[in-house]
């Protein structure tokens, strides 16, 4: 397996279980992936471009340190960027959310969010939305919840630059 911006973190780590805490040092909300649960969901999600996103990295520079650790020769091409960013605070992010959910807690407790978001973006009404606090910018879950055509804006939350505000709206 050739490490690439699009390999996903999952097979990465089963095939190079040494980069583990090379990543988790790159991109410390990943330090959850000790958890088989969590590995199973979040690195099923997480592509080596997100987990770069995460920890303020140049897409290429994180795909070619993981291929240097591993044996593999770096790559010079440029790699664009699927992770889209709202510019701007959008006007329906200042009612109140319909949920809101403590992504941070559920993740120390093993639980993955993405569930119970789908669960409760099904319950919920058209023009209403949902509120995912983290203790990190949670860029898998943002481009899960783009693919399903939800609106998604995510911002620092003020309390502190590693708490993170998602808001997803039906």
């Amino acid at each position: 397996m050739n490490i690439e911006a699009k390999s996903k973190l999952f097979d990465v780590l089963e095939q190079f279980p040494e980069l583990e805490e090379k990543i988790m040092t790159i991109a410390p909300p990943f330090k959850n992936l000790k958890n088989p649960v969590l590995r199973k969901t979040v690195g099923k999600l997480a592509t080596i471009e997100k987990i770069a996103r995460i920890g303020d990295l140049e897409v290429i520079d994180l795909v070619n340190q993981l291929r240097r650790k591993v044996g593999q020769p770096e790559i010079n091409t440029s790699v664009e960027t699927e992770v889209q960013w709202q510019e701007g605070e959008p006007q329906w992010i200042k009612g109140e959310p319909s949920h809101i959910i403590d992504g941070t807690e559920m993740l120390s407790r093993g639980e993955h969010p993405l569930q119970s978001i789908i669960k409760l973006m099904r319950e919920i009404e058209p023009e209403q939305f949902l509120l995912l606090k983290t203790n990190f910018r949670p860029i898998p879950m943002i481009d899960e919840m783009q693919k399903q055509n939800y609106t998604v804006f995510s911002r620092e939350s003020g309390e502190g630059s590693d708490q993170h505000q998602t808001f997803i709206k039906k």
